[in-house]
């Protein structure tokens, strides 16, 4: 017997999604809660073979000269599997959205108008690196009721089997279709092109990775795309502020961990506040091994501070996103200057202001053009555990359908529904 081909295995994938996407639709929210919980169980259950498998993974990471913020992104801590389990239980305490109807409204004609929220149905997800991305990606699809094929990094192939083949065993334990959440078994990168041009079984795709893969997912799919393409994530400190919390949430932004999405790349700080606030915060970095990329004024002023790594910043830097101990460093003179540099070369993602100062902070709330947008808080809250949505399965920085990160209201759409009582048209 012929070895199937990958078109043939992705065309069986989408069957197989489409027809599961018909019974997840129709699903309890009891099967649904039950299938959550029983997943979170499963993780707990399962710390031990599922580090073995990841073990395997990040070996051969390392051993392909993977760098170590990339290599962290693989691992699969019994601290990173217990966030997982969090989010399958929070999602399944969430009340179940699927069905609900909106903004129900009386019209002059009889008739009553209002929208219903349904799943999108199958939605395709393409990711790297982070294997929890499986787990984040299966829980909220069984949630909002769609069914999903992912097609996780090849470096994490071996963690990604292994997760998949357990949100299968807790699909089936609910009596939900197993296929509901399939995983594309193979590296092959044909099959990411069979993927984004399949519109008769995918109905979204959702890449979560690298800008080049993001770019060229955005390129090539006949199917809608829910994209971010970097995180050039940056931190305001304004003229006043307390100081003291300025370098706590500064330090915690840039250091907390430095390969997320979410970290801050760039930091700007008001002239006024510059000579107390900069020494204190290059301190904390100098001690931490955190390059500093400069422009004139701040380099002037963080040259006191003893084993400061310094380089004057390039107009590149603006633009950057490091994933690594790097931070690009200008003086602004106040709020205007900071929200216009922002609104320049921000990648749209997450912003934030530390301030004391209210109208400055309602001024950037209003007028910074980004998901997110925080004020007093680490640009690292910016995901959709912290925020309460269970997980995320990435967060968008397109302006429709979804923005900020996605959780399981942007996994559906609303239909039009008219109740009549036998109205005709006049």
């Amino acid at each position: 017997m012929n070895a199937e081909t990958t078109a043939e295995l992705m065309n069986r994938l989408g069957q197989q999604a489409k027809a599961a996407s018909a019974l997840m639709a129709r699903a309890s929210s009891a099967r649904k809660v039950a299938a959550l919980r029983a997943l979170a169980a499963l993780l707990r259950a399962n710390i031990e073979p599922l580090q073995l498998d990841n073990a395997r993974d990040l070996q051969r990471a390392r051993a392909a000269g993977l760098s170590e913020p990339m290599v962290d992104r693989l691992k699969l801590s019994p601290q990173v599997i217990e966030t997982c389990a969090e989010g399958c239980e929070q999602l399944a305490a969430m009340p179940d959205i699927i069905g609900e109807i909106l903004g129900m409204k009386q019209q002059p004609s009889g008739i009553r108008v209002g929208q219903m929220r349904v799943p999108i149905g199958v939605f395709g997800m393409i990711f790297e690196s982070r294997p929890n991305v499986t787990i984040e990606a299966a829980s909220l699809s069984i949630k909002s009721g769609n069914a999903c094929i992912l097609r996780g990094g090849s470096e994490a192939i071996e963690s990604n089997k292994a997760l998949a083949q357990l949100v299968q065993q807790a699909l089936e334990q609910a009596g939900l279709p197993a296929e509901a959440v399939q995983l594309v078994p193979t590296t092959d990168r044909e099959a990411v092109g069979q993927l984004i041009t399949m519109p008769q079984y995918v109905d979204v795709i959702i890449p979560r990775g690298g800008k080049g893969l993001i770019e060229r997912i955005s390129r090539d799919a006949k199917v809608p795309v829910i994209k971010h393409l970097d995180g050039n994530c940056h931190t305001y400190v304004d003229d006043p502020c307390d100081i003291a919390m300025a370098v706590k949430v500064a330090d915690n932004a840039k250091t907390q961990k430095y390969s997320p999405c979410n970290a801050t790349e760039s930091l700007l700080v008001a002239r006024g506040v510059a000579a107390v606030f900069l020494p204190k915060i290059g301190a904390v970095y100098a001690q931490k091994g955190v390059e500093m990329r400069c422009c004139p004024q701040s380099k002037a002023i963080l040259s006191q501070v003893p084993g400061a790594q310094l380089k004057d910043a390039t107009e590149q830097d603006w633009s950057e996103e490091y994933l690594a101990a790097i931070i690009s460093i200008k003086v602004v003179a106040g709020v205007d200057e900071a929200i216009a540099h922002i609104n320049r070369y921000s990648s749209g993602h997450t912003e934030a202001i530390l301030t004391t100062d209210h109208r400055h902070a309602q001024q950037f709330l209003r007028e910074v053009d980004s998901s997110s947008v925080m004020v007093n808080a680490s640009t690292r809250f910016a995901d959709g555990f912290e925020y309460g949505l269970g997980a995320e399965i990435g967060i968008s920085t397109d302006k429709f359908h979804a923005r900020g990160p996605v959780g399981v209201e942007g996994l559906t759409s609303l239909k039009y529904v008219v109740l009549g009582e036998g109205e005709v048209r006049g």
